[in-house]
């Protein structure tokens, strides 16, 4: 089974930037999608972005042009860079990815997440 480890959240300042990281790790196979999910307290787990092999990107109504969502296919890893952050990016972000099984069949894998913290 694949292993999501994430990287990059921290406490920044409206309109700051940061780059979060996730590593795939294990029985990797194919991974489609790949992306982030947040969940701020009192909220329900929401998707940020996703990107598919095929070079589709899906983006949350609310990223409005400030995210980018990337992947370097060769170190399994998916990129989240996020700009000018709002106090409202507050929340814990996930990264995610689909397991597509030899058969076909799918997996969900989740990361432990990452605290982003954005300061008024």
């Amino acid at each position: 089974q694949v292993q999501l480890v994430e990287s990059g959240g921290g406490l920044v300042q409206d309109g700051g930037s940061l780059r979060l990281s996730c590593a795939a790790s294990g029985t990797i196979g194919r991974l489609n999608p790949m992306g982030w999910y947040r969940q701020a307290p009192g909220k329900q787990r929401e998707l940020v972005a996703a990107i598919f092999s095929g070079g589709y990107n899906n983006y949350g109504d609310f990223v409005k042009g400030r995210f980018t969502i990337s992947r370097d296919n060769a170190k399994n890893t998916v990129y989240l860079q996020m700009n000018s952050l709002k106090p409202e990016d507050t929340a814990v972000y996930y990264c995610h990815a689909r397991q597509i099984g030899p058969s076909g069949g799918t997996l969900d894998a989740w990361g432990q997440g990452t605290l982003v913290t954005v300061s008024s």
